[in-house]
């Protein structure tokens, strides 16, 4: 794309008294780094970098007005008391500085509130009752991981207060004295949350507020809480800041939550309560069930027909959040159906964004792939990490260290951890050969793009930045001692990828069963007639020399009106793989049952997308079992036991998808025969896109 491909993007905009170098903003996303309420340094190094890369309005995560009370994490900062002023101004001098604007997040966690928990105080709420929720996705987590979500609370049990007159009393004047904190610090505006489950976005839903006095009952009548912090706020600073109103366009998974046509009269009513500007998200209301419809959406563009509705009946300006990818963003401000886009994901995966966007540099944003890993450290109150973006949390490592000795430096492996080996040595100042077995980049990373379309965009990326860098390729190369002694390379990087295996059990070497490996050799046209049978390899040679087969987008499509196997499917292994591909199948008309040998489906999937992945899939007809133990597998069906029962299922093709084991003896060849050589990516342990490029930053980054 060109220059001239976002202009209404970087053009800059107002919001009440703050004026904006654009229109990227970075929404709030929390960082849990902050100590007893103070912001540290390693929260100012997060801000700044997104501010240096050019986004023009800056939000914090939320920060909590009465800190401790109605905290929902010790990690977040404070705004209760003037202490808290100096970490604040501190960081609106850096933002400052790095050419942005700042807006403070503001909020009481209401019933959400953990720290209140924790600490045996009551959560203030509408008035007492069942706020519970459904939440038998948590058989899908590990004792690890539920230990970790119930040190949040101590494990203690929530107990709510009806809040009084006295308690709405305090909290307008508290959010007051907060906003007039924020105002000393120097920040340029204020956000008022009034959604996500947060005490004025309780208030605003008819679900959750069951009053029948002046904040209960009618729409006016919920808002009014809301409505009454805004004008108190407005009053104390509204010459100073600029006052950002967060609201749900919609609530999803509960019968009595916002709808739209509520979120719009709501906003009316902020606005003329002294709202500068709305800010429009979503909410689900349970976080085990409904999380990817709100507030951290799977569907691009999730909210901003909402945010568009709103748009048409304020006149503040509008911001929509929500998978605001660049392109949609810049349609939509162009067409009028919002101001402002926030990016919140993409803007961690890639500091850069704005700036790349604003010098036509399109092709080198590095994309979120949408994978929920650094969201999922939010339940368990801990710092976010990115999968494609190994410096997030960490901005001090960049910019990368320049080699001290340039090398001649051979990557064995063109998936991911091949190539973000391969693109960093490169900026590091080694020159960089790549060779791969295949005749295509990406490895297992363009087979996963059949069940995960996000991560096409992320080997667009990875073919971009070697072309951009100038990386030379070898593909159709075989790896052996002999062929990369010939390349004469200073050092060389294993990034062979992991093994998987046919199973062991009975009829596990028939033909009827396939391995993640042998699938993949079938849609890339190299599977032998013994791996695939004499059918599907041949299909897989002529879509290999037809070139159809090179476009993951098509093979998505093409599949959906015809797939050559029989429609029985079984699946064995309930992992990341084998459930992804479980309801790939199912979504084009496959009878699938999915068998796993233990408890938790969906590992190491981020928790919410685990959740979401194990509802998608029963939800198109997947047949599921768990602690599954297969006892033989015919030429037609595969039988297995759980405890004392015995059952099994027809099968004309059985997928082995368990068994996903790391090795690289290649490396082992390497070094006996006196080549240097490091191990990366699945080869060394298996962690996926994640292990892929953190493990070979880990490497390279000191090579």
């Amino acid at each position: 794309m060109s220059t001239k491909a976002f202009p209404h993007l970087m053009a800059t905009g107002r919001i009440g008294p703050m004026e904006t170098p654009n229109r990227i903003v970075l929404p709030a996303m929390d960082m849990n780094v902050s100590e007893h309420g103070e912001i540290e340094q390693t929260e100012i190094d997060h801000y700044v970098a997104r501010a240096k890369g050019g986004a023009g309005l800056i939000i914090t995560g939320a920060c909590a007005i009465a800190f401790p009370v109605g905290a929902a994490s010790m990690k977040e900062p404070g705004l209760s008391d003037d202490k808290y002023i100096p970490g604040l101004k501190a960081l609106a001098d850096a933002i400052h500085a790095a050419g942005s604007k700042l807006c403070i997040q503001s909020t009481h966690h209401g019933k959400v509130a953990r720290v209140d928990v924790a600490n045996d105080r009551a959560v203030l709420a509408p008035n007492p009752q069942d706020y519970t929720y459904d939440m038998s996705a948590l058989a899908d987590c590990t004792r690890e991981e539920l230990g970790k979500m119930g040190a949040a609370t101590a494990g203690k049990q929530t107990t709510y207060k009806e809040m009084t007159q006295e308690d709405i009393d305090w909290l307008i004047q508290t959010w007051a004295d907060a906003a007039e904190r924020i105002a000393k610090a120097g920040a340029d505006a204020i956000e008022i949350h009034a959604a996500h489950g947060y005490i004025l976005g309780v208030f605003l839903n008819q679900r959750d507020n069951k009053r029948t006095d002046a904040y209960g009952g009618s729409l006016a009548n919920r808002a009014r809480l809301a409505c009454e912090v805004i004008a108190a706020v407005k009053a104390r600073v509204g010459n100073k800041l600029a006052i950002l109103v967060r609201v749900a366009g919609e609530e999803y998974g509960q019968e009595g939550g916002l709808t739209r046509a509520e979120a719009i009269e709501a906003s009316k009513l902020f606005e003329e309560a002294g709202a500068d500007a709305i800010h429009v998200t979503g909410w689900g209301r349970n976080p085990f069930d409904n999380f990817t419809d709100g507030p951290l959406p799977n569907k691009v563009g999730a909210y901003l027909e909402n945010a568009a509705a709103i748009k048409e009946a304020v006149n503040v300006p509008v911001i929509a959040v929500g998978r605001m990818l660049p392109e949609i963003s810049e349609k939509a401000i162009a067409e009028g159906k919002i101001h402002y886009a926030a990016m919140g994901r993409q803007l961690l995966a890639d500091p850069e964004l704005p700036n790349k966007l604003r010098e036509g540099r399109f092709s080198e944003v590095r994309p979120c792939i949408n994978c929920y890993l650094c969201v999922a450290e939010n339940f368990f109150d801990d710092t976010p990490f990115c999968a494609v973006n190994p410096a997030l949390g960490n901005e001090a490592v960049l910019p990368l260290k320049p080699a001290s000795q340039a090398k001649h430096v051979l990557v064995v492996g063109a998936g991911p951890a091949g190539l973000e080996s391969a693109r960093v040595l490169t900026e590091r100042g080694h020159r960089v050969t790549v060779i791969d077995k295949s005749d295509r980049l990406g490895g297992t990373m363009w087979f996963s793009t059949m069940t995960t379309p996000d991560n096409e965009r992320l080997m667009r990326w990875f073919k971009a930045e070697i072309k951009r860098l100038r990386i030379a390729v070898k593909l159709n190369t075989p790896a052996t001692v002999e062929t990369i002694r010939a390349l004469n390379p200073d050092h060389v990087i294993v990034a062979t990828g992991a093994v998987r295996p046919k199973p062991d059990f009975p009829g596990g070497d028939l033909p009827i069963v396939q391995t993640g490996d042998t699938l993949r050799a079938m849609m890339l046209g190299t599977a032998t007639a013994e791996e695939a049978g004499a059918v599907l390899s041949t299909l897989g040679k002529m879509g290999r020399l037809s070139g159809v087969t090179k476009s993951p987008e098509f093979v998505r499509q093409f599949t959906k009106f015809w797939l050559p196997m029989g429609k029985d499917v079984v699946v064995i292994g309930g992992s990341l793989v084998g459930l992804e591909l479980a309801e790939f199948l199912a979504e084009r008309g496959r009878r699938v049952t999915l068998l796993h040998e233990k408890q938790q489906l969906g590992l190491p999937l981020a928790m919410p997308r685990r959740w979401t992945a194990v509802s998608d899939a029963k939800k198109h007809g997947v047949q599921i079992h768990r602690n599954a133990v297969i006892t033989r597998i015919t030429e037609k069906s595969v039988e297995w036991t759980v405890g004392e029962e015995s059952f099994s299922a027809p099968a004309a093709m059985v997928v082995y998808a368990d068994g996903t084991t790391s090795a690289a003896p290649l490396a082992d060849e390497l070094r006996n025969a006196g080549i240097p050589c490091d191990v990366v990516g699945d080869a060394g342990a298996v962690n996926y896109i994640h292990g892929a490029i953190h493990s070979s930053w880990k490497v390279t980054a000191e090579l």
